[in-house]
């Protein structure tokens, strides 16, 4: 969990979404799910990634749709329009990466990693988009029961009253580092949402709470993952071999690692009542058509209410990102994409985009 480190494969798309949203795109924005060809240069095998099933692709689709049903050539499009810096930038914000190689065939989770960091970073998602420390140990105690060390460096004098006589609510200041929009944050819960419930995790609906979370394997079934969370609590799955080899056709992170996860949350949550999302204020739920993205008709029945940030609206039309990409593309090593991340807790407003970086060959992670 803390040193070996493993392609997370689709796991790691949520945070592909993430950087996408956190700069002016939305969960009902339209991409092409269609087979694709990137050129990587001179002498180079053309790259053409897939879909874990091989023959089929769903054509114009949400960027919900996306996550809920880990499609690859969905994802290597967004990376494409959105340039690979970005998300390189976003997966270094994340701690996922110190310095991941700007290709397109990082986006679908080919650069190694560890579970701790993994599970880390789908804690920032669950906080609102707040930097979380990961720690093995909570606090230390001298013989007498004192407490001379704690993880959490926040203060709350308050806190140390020997008697509580009519005092005010302690007040514990969070001054924890804003990584991404806390409107983001909820936007990719409530996309994560819909992986347990239509998506490659749905064995997890059994459980009847509020789950998020996200399957991940890896070429040849190496290496499958689920991490989730409710409001309180994320917890990270990865199964594989110390020395990697395939466990077996059809053992996917939602075959195998997402029910591991659902037997311990079951015995975790116990006696415990479900806990609805924290919804951040400003949010809006609008019903929309889950097909088009578009706002829902008095006549549309397969529907769900979308999370839009203050200022964003269901778009009025259908367009659709990538279908120009429909072709061979030619990349370079580098997107060249001039980006200036955006301070800590903003949205970043959308950037110019170039041409994308090349793909390694390393594809076939979902």
């Amino acid at each position: 969990a803390i040193q070996a480190k493993r392609q997370p494969g689709s796991s790691f798309k949520p945070f592909v979404y993430a950087a996408a949203i956190d700069n002016g795109y939305k969960p009902t924005s339209i991409i092409l799910d269609a087979p694709i060809e990137i050129e990587q240069g001179p002498g180079q095998d053309i790259w053409r990634p897939e879909n874990y099933e091989k023959d089929h692709s769903a054509g114009p689709s949400t960027l919900r749709f996306g996550i809920e049903k880990s499609r690859n050539q969905m994802t290597v499009r967004l990376a494409q329009d959105l340039g690979m810096p970005i998300i390189t930038e976003y997966a270094r914000r994340f701690g996922i990466y110190d310095d991941l190689l700007p290709v397109l065939s990082m986006s679908l989770g080919a650069g190694e990693t560890t579970l701790l960091r993994m599970a880390t970073a789908y804690c920032i998602l669950a906080n609102g988009g707040k930097q979380v420390k990961a720690t093995l140990i909570d606090r230390i105690q001298d013989r007498w029961g004192k407490t001379v060390w704690r993880h959490d460096e926040r203060q709350c004098m308050g806190c140390m009253a020997e008697k509580w006589a009519h005092q005010p609510e302690p007040e514990l200041i969070d001054d924890r580092k804003q990584i991404i929009d806390p409107h983001t944050a909820y936007q990719m819960t409530s996309i994560l949402e819909g992986v347990v419930q239509r998506g490659t995790a749905t064995s997890l609906k059994s459980l009847n709470r509020p789950l998020a979370g996200k399957t991940g394997t890896t070429n040849e079934e190496k290496d499958t993952w689920f991490i989730g969370y409710t409001p309180d609590m994320v917890v990270g799955v990865y199964v594989g071999y110390d020395t990697p080899k395939p466990l077996g056709k059809g053992n996917t992170g939602g075959a195998v690692a997402a029910p591991i996860f659902g037997s311990f949350m079951k015995t975790a949550l116990a006696d415990t009542p479900p806990v609805p999302f924290r919804i951040p204020p400003g949010i809006k739920l609008i019903r929309i058509s889950l097909k088009t993205g578009l706002r829902a008709s008095a006549t549309d029945t397969d529907t769900i209410m979308e999370a839009f940030k203050p200022n964003e609206e269901p778009d009025d039309a259908y367009s659709v990102i990538g279908l120009a990409n429909n072709t061979p593309s030619t990349a370079a090593a580098s997107s060249g994409d001039a980006y200036q991340a955006a301070p800590a807790g903003t949205t970043a407003p959308p950037v110019e985009r170039s041409s994308p970086g090349i793909g390694s060959g390393r594809g076939g992670v979902w």
